[in-house]
C-alpha cells in the first residue's frame, strides 16, 4: 500500500496548539474543573431572531435541497447592502460577492486556487494558523513577516519582497488581528494598496473581528480605500459578530477576478451552505444590530475582568482595543520558561487553559493568548488560580 499521508501533508509541522488541548482533555477526563480560555470558540447563544428564522426556514421542504455553491442571491445582496451601510463601499452581488462556509474555508480555497506550486506569499507572524498553512497546503512558499511592536510591518514586507525572485504573488493580512489584537487605521490600508500596486501582488484581508472593538475604536474595511478592489478581496464571518460559529457562514467580497476564481473552485468542491442557514444570515445582516452591540459589550466586560484582575495580582499589560482575545506577554518571572511550558504550568496548577504564543508562529514566543469565552465569574476564578502560579502558592498538581 502507498504511504500515508500525501507529501503536501508532510509540509505541515506538528500543531503546537494541540499539545495543551490534549492535556486539557486528559485533565477533564480525570475530573479536573478546567477553565478553558484557550480555543476561540464563542460561548454565547446566537440571537433569538436569527435562530427563529433558521427554524422557520428549515421546516420548508424546498430548502432541504442542494443550494448554490456561491450563495443564494438574496444573501449576496444582503452582504452588499451591509457593506454599503457600514463602509459606503458599493459591490455587485453578482460579480463581487461569494458566500463561503465560514471565512476559514473560503480563504484556504482561494489561496489554493491562486498559488502555483513554488510561488511566494507574505503572511504575518504570529498569525492565525490557516493564514500561513493555506499557503503550505497550496504548495506555495510561505514568507513570514514579523508583526511585533516596534517593527514597521509594511517596511518589513518590502524588505522581504525585494529579496525574492520571482516576486510574491499574495499578501494575507487580518486586522483586528488574531492573535496579537493589533489594530490599524485607514491610512495603513492605503499603504497596503500602494504596496500591492507597486509590487504587483494580490491582497487577502480577513475582517473577522470587525465588530469586536472597544474604547471608541472602529475597525476600517480594506475595501474603503480607493483602488482596493483592483488588488484584493476581504473576508468576513458571521461567527463572532452574531455568535454563529458553528453555523459556518461567511463571505468574500472585492476584486471580481478573485471572486470568480473562488466561485469556480467552490463549484467543484461544495454545494454551498445549508439554505436555511443562508436565510438566517440574511436576517442577521439586515436585522436590528443591537445584538451585535450586546455581544461587543459582553466581550468588553470580560476583557476588563481578566486584564484588571491580572494587573491586581502583578501581571500587568495593555488592554486590547479589539478582538475576543487577550495577548499577554509572559510574566517577567517566567520569561525564560517559554510559552508552551508556561501554558502547561497554568493548566496544571491554575486549572486554566490558554494558547501558547508559539502555536501562532515563531514571533509568538514569549506570549500566551487568552480567549474571552467564559463568563466573568469563571474569569475571576481563573485569575485566582493564576495568582497561585505567580506567587508559588499551593502544591503542584500533575495533569493525568
Amino acid at each position: 500500500m502507498p504511504n500515508l499521508p500525501s507529501s503536501r501533508m508532510d509540509r505541515l509541522p506538528p500543531y503546537v496548539l494541540s499539545i495543551v488541548n490534549e492535556l486539557k482533555l486528559q485533565a477533564r477526563k480525570a475530573g479536573e474543573d478546567i477553565i478553558d480560555l484557550g480555543m476561540g470558540n464563542p460561548d454565547l447563544p446566537t440571537p433569538k431572531h436569527i435562530v427563529d428564522k433558521l427554524v422557520e426556514a428549515s421546516r420548508k421542504t424546498p430548502n432541504h435541497r442542494y443550494s448554490a455553491s456561491r450563495g443564494i442571491h438574496k444573501l449576496r445582496l444582503a452582504i452588499c447592502n451591509w457593506y454599503r451601510r457600514r463602509y459606503n463601499v458599493h459591490l455587485d452581488p453578482n460579480s463581487e460577492a461569494v458566500v463561503t462556509i465560514g471565512a476559514k474555508e473560503g480563504l484556504a480555497h482561494l489561496v489554493f486556487a491562486l498559488l502555483r506550486p513554488g510561488e511566494h506569499a507574505l503572511v504575518p507572524t504570529p498569525t492565525y494558523p490557516i493564514h500561513a498553512y493555506s499557503v503550505v497546503l497550496a504548495g506555495g512558499n510561505l514568507l513570514s513577516v514579523p508583526l511585533v511592536k516596534g517593527v514597521d510591518f509594511l517596511a518589513e514586507c518590502e524588505r522581504v519582497v525585494k529579496s525574492q525572485w520571482p516576486r510574491p504573488r499574495l499578501l494575507i493580512i487580518s486586522f483586528p488581528h488574531n492573535p496579537t489584537t493589533a489594530v490599524v487605521d485607514l491610512a495603513f490600508f492605503q499603504k497596503v494598496v500602494q504596496f500591492a500596486r507597486e509590487y504587483d501582488l494580490y491582497v487577502i484581508h480577513d475582517l473577522a473581528y470587525a465588530d469586536l472593538v472597544f474604547d471608541g475604536y472602529s475597525a476600517p474595511s480594506f475595501l474603503q480605500v480607493e483602488g482596493a478592489k483592483d488588488v484584493g478581496v476581504e473576508f468576513f464571518s458571521l461567527s463572532k459578530s452574531y455568535n454563529m460559529p458553528g453555523w459556518r457562514v461567511g463571505f468574500c467580497v472585492g476584486n471580481p477576478g478573485l471572486i470568480q476564481v473562488l466561485t469556480r473552485i467552490k463549484s467543484y468542491l461544495d454545494y454551498g451552505v445549508f439554505q436555511p442557514i443562508q436565510i438566517a444570515g440574511i436576517v442577521a445582516l439586515n436585522g436590528d444590530q443591537m445584538c451585535v452591540e450586546e455581544i461587543r459589550e459582553t466581550y468588553r466586560r470580560r476583557r476588563d475582568t481578566l486584564v484588571d484582575g491580572l494587573a491586581r495580582i502583578g501581571w500587568a499589560f495593555e488592554k486590547p482595543t479589539a478582538t475576543m482575545f487577550v495577548w499577554a506577554p509572559l510574566p517577567e518571572r517566567f520569561r525564560t520558561t517559554g510559552s508552551v511550558e508556561f501554558s502547561k504550568l497554568l493548566l496544571r496548577e491554575a486549572r486554566v487553559a490558554v494558547s501558547p504564543g508559539l502555536g501562532f508562529g515563531e514571533y509568538g514566543e514569549g506570549y500566551v493568548r487568552f480567549a474571552l469565552v467564559e463568563n466573568e465569574h469563571r474569569i475571576r476564578q481563573a485569575v485566582r488560580g493564576i495568582k497561585r502560579v505567580l506567587t508559588g502558592e499551593g502544591a503542584q498538581r500533575k495533569v493525568a
